[in-house]
């Protein structure tokens, strides 16, 4: 075996961008499965807007772009926007149901602020916490 070939299998896995938990995996799984058409995935990203200056966003995802980072987790393929890596980097997505809505909550350890009603945040990309 050469060097090359015995660093690639000691080489520790990639940390994921994000996690699911299995309400979250779930929750896409039915999604997918009631798409009206096939999709590689469910796309994740941040974009500017709402109140706190940011939103996370989901979208159906026709294709892998060549700089998508791709979360394969709990059977789910989540696309993370490139834009939007830094800014997710240790986030868990979960889904819950109260008596008056459901919908994906993030937790998101980059988030330093969150607008009343809670559709919109702001994140602070992980490399600047890092330098803190």
């Amino acid at each position: 075996m050469t060097e090359l070939q015995t660093a690639a299998r000691l080489r520790r896995p990639r940390p994921k961008v994000v996690t699911l938990t299995e309400a979250a995996a779930e929750r896409v799984r039915e999604i997918m499965a009631n798409a009206q058409k096939d999709y590689v995935g469910l796309r994740v990203g941040v974009k500017n807007g709402g109140c706190a200056g940011q939103e996370y966003t989901f979208a159906y995802a026709e294709e892998i772009g060549p700089m998508d980072e791709v979360v394969e987790d709990k059977g789910v393929t989540i696309l993370i926007e490139p834009k939007a890596i830094l800014f997710l980097i240790g986030t868990e997505i979960d889904f819950e149901t109260t008596r008056l809505a459901s919908k994906f909550v993030f937790r998101n350890p980059n988030e330093t602020d969150a607008c009343g009603c809670g559709e919109s945040v702001t994140i602070v990309p992980a490399s600047a916490l890092d330098a803190n």
